[in-house]
């Protein structure tokens, strides 16, 4: 596995090497520490300085490179990840300002929507990875997300949670709220929300993580971080999916960003791939068929 750590020299990059670190020891992956100066007369004292940040990285055994580059941070990233094949991304990310669309720097969510490595932000102090919550819509191409959960799920003996969160229903249809948040009746009812979720489990039991389906009703955003609170979890797992057309760029949904905006812990915002032909096209001839 590879892994890219990215820092400007700033506090928040001190976190995002030290949860890199926390990852790329069990992990035993290849780990770049690239610095990003204003200019290029910084590039030296920012090389200094990453010796420094680096030693605990160092100290856990990483095999770890150091590259210092001088440029606009993005397209610094953008070029770095285009020139080596990395699995992650980790970067830091500001104290959030509670007004406007994006709480945290802009250049977070551009650079979350620009290259194509899942991105890891680091935000508040992490000091384990042990418990992970992955908001799963239930859908198949959730599955890239939920595979390289469990990769580091694995590598630090962490346990993961899929959480689901539906729409509240009118107060009628509470026997409803009821047998959907019956998770059991749920993974065996053959819904295709069931089959999906009891899959996702599923993939991550065969490779040794103790793995959850949770259920809940409300509005979603709500619903995740009350999930958060009550579970007192370690890293969160919310994905993107890529964009339609000749360009490669991810789009990150309502629900992506207000997690970003609003979290006290890591957020892992992991890449979606496309339905499966075959699911997709099962569908359509059902579709014809339910028409007659």
């Amino acid at each position: 596995m590879k892994i890219l750590i990215c820092s400007n020299g700033m506090p928040a990059a001190e976190r995002a090497i030290e949860l890199g670190g926390l990852l790329a020891g069990p992990l035993k992956a290849e780990t770049t520490l690239l610095g990003i100066a204003e200019k290029s007369r910084d590039e030296g004292p920012m090389r200094e300085a990453l010796e420094k940040q680096a030693q605990p990285l160092r100290a856990r055994a990483v095999a770890l490179e150091i590259v210092v580059h001088a440029g606009e941070p993005v397209r610094q990233i953008l070029d770095q990840t285009s020139k080596a094949n990395y699995d992650l991304v980790v970067i830091g990310a500001g104290r959030p300002r509670a007004a406007g669309r994006y709480w945290r720097s802009e250049k977070t969510y551009e650079l979350i929507k620009t290259i194509q490595p899942p991105v890891l932000v680091a935000i508040g102090e992490c000091k384990r990875l042990k418990r992970f919550l992955v908001c799963t819509g239930g859908k198949e191409f959730i599955e890239q997300a939920v595979q390289l959960t469990g990769k580091l799920a694995a590598a630090v003996e962490a346990s993961v949670t899929l959480l689901h969160v539906m729409a509240e229903p009118p107060a009628v249809y509470a026997d409803l709220v009821s047998l959907e948040e019956d998770v059991d009746r749920l993974l065996e009812s053959g819904s295709e929300l069931g089959m999906n979720l009891l899959e996702q489990k599923k993939e991550l039991e065969r490779i040794g993580v103790s793995a959850e389906v949770r259920v809940r009703h409300g509005i979603v955003i709500d619903q995740v971080f009350k999930e958060v609170r009550e579970g007192d979890y370690d890293l969160i797992v919310t994905g993107t999916s890529q964009a339609r057309g000749l360009l490669r760029h991810y789009i990150m949904g309502d629900l992506t960003r207000s997690i970003l905006n609003r979290a006290n812990s890591p957020v892992l915002v992991a890449r979606g791939g496309p339905p499966k032909p075959g699911r997709t096209l099962w569908k359509a001839i059902k579709g014809l068929f339910a028409g007659r």
